[in-house]
């Protein structure tokens, strides 16, 4: 019951309630990136959703396109901008996606849409991650989020997945809230955001 429908009706609630209680940010951090990547705010790649359906995810552009002399894109940590940091660290790069909630390609919790070139590395086990809408926040980034393993980070995925309802999803938000406080797990040991997934 929850899960296939009232889960669905409290995502439309809380994104359009967060969404206009934050817009007066939304505004500020959307010029703000515009000036320090030069005309780009947004950040719009092709993700993975329910069922492994393509949509497009939003977030806001944490990161300039800053290439090497062989035109190669530089390591994420030196493509953040000063802005970009402080809109990762807090979290506000996530906002856009309360769109994406909005139009039901994503859900307010769940597994993180991860990149498409991941789909066939997935066991089957993994691939369990799908049979959900993805999220903004989820039982695995308020786990560790990007300084745990994959396979940890897959673990908990799935058993959000099998374990979903919404006692749990409110533990999510609180603890996401008390995260997002304490600027916790935003990068791993080696890189500024989670290294890729090269499979099992």
């Amino acid at each position: 019951m929850y899960k296939n429908y009232l889960k669905r009706i409290l995502d439309i609630v809380l994104s359009v309630s967060i969404l206009i209680l934050v817009s007066p940010i939304f505004i500020v951090v959307y010029i703000l990136l515009v000036l320090a990547n030069k005309g780009d705010a947004f950040f719009v790649q092709q993700r993975p959703g329910k069922n492994e359906k393509i949509f497009k995810i939003m977030k806001f552009k944490s990161m300039n396109d800053k290439k090497d002399i062989n035109g190669n894109l530089l390591p994420d940590a030196e493509r953040i901008t000063k802005v970009g940091q402080f809109v990762r660290k807090t979290s506000l790069d996530e906002i856009p996606q309360l769109l994406n909630v909005l139009k039901g390609d994503m859900s307010m919790i769940g597994p993180r849409p991860l990149l498409v070139s991941y789909l066939p590395l997935y066991d089957e086990e993994q691939k369990q991650r799908h049979n959900v809408r993805p999220g903004i926040t989820g039982w695995a980034q308020v786990n560790g989020r990007n300084t745990i393993s994959w396979k940890k980070k897959f673990e908990l995925d799935v058993w959000y997945v099998k374990n979903c309802s919404l006692l749990i999803d409110i533990k999510i938000l609180w603890l996401t809230f008390l995260k997002v406080i304490k600027r916790d797990g935003i990068s791993s040991d080696t890189s500024a955001t989670m290294e890729f997934f090269t499979g099992n």
